[in-house]
């Protein structure tokens, strides 16, 4: 199944305390709402960091799309995916650490077909419940840290590579590299998402995407 978290709007004291205190509490607590949700949610220190990053700006030729706050448990990790953004991900404390996959690589990153699914919290414990509404949804089929390279062996031939992003430092990932995330407790990180230019990148990565397709349809055959 493909699950997504059970969402919460709740005090921000109350989230630090739980970032304190997380054997106290069930569930693994992030923040990671998409949708500039810093610029709309986080008012009060809005002033404490920039409203773009000014060489960024310069060199994608437009204000970032949206600005992310970031913040959560070590245990929370973000499974492999990519984003149609330029993104310059600036951690604020604690460490990310990032492992990537270049998009010319795309024919060896499988995916499959999941029923939608979400975390329901009842009476203290998470159960997972179908979302009949949205149906299936493709999303990459390995775990890049350990992946089943018997069942997804063209995955071996991906050049995947490990970053990590500690307080202070900035990671310019490109549009469309695919990326796994792990991250330190407690920790805190802005991005800054820059709308990609739909170019001959994207066709290219397109025409990859498809020979992936067929590639896996005919080792089916």
């Amino acid at each position: 199944k493909f699950v997504m978290p059970e969402e919460r709007r709740m005090e921000m004291s109350n989230f630090l305390d739980i970032m304190e205190h997380p054997d106290q509490h069930s569930g693994v607590f992030y923040i990671q709402k998409q949708n500039s949700n810093f610029t709309d949610e986080f008012r009060e220190i809005i002033g404490d960091v920039e409203s773009d990053i000014p060489w960024g700006t310069e060199a994608f030729g437009s204000l970032p799309d949206a600005v992310n706050f970031w913040m959560g448990d070590t245990r929370a990790v973000t499974s492999m995916h990519k984003d149609p953004y330029e993104n310059l991900y600036c951690v604020v404390r604690g460490s990310k650490t990032f492992m990537l996959i270049p998009p010319t690589d795309a024919a060896f990153v499988p995916y499959e077909t999941y029923q939608a699914a979400k975390f329901i919290e009842r009476d203290g414990e998470f159960q997972i419940e179908e979302d009949v509404d949205t149906g299936e949804v493709p999303w990459i089929a390995v775990n890049p840290l350990n992946p089943d390279l018997s069942l997804y062996p063209e995955f071996g031939k991906a050049r995947g590579v490990e970053v990590t992003v500690r307080e202070g430092e900035i990671l310019y990932l490109p549009s469309l590299w695919f990326h796994h995330v792990r991250q330190s407790h407690g920790c805190i990180a802005v991005d800054f998402w820059y709308d990609m230019q739909f170019d001959i990148k994207y066709n290219y990565y397109n025409f990859l995407q498809n020979v992936n397709s067929v590639n896996r349809k005919m080792t089916k055959i």
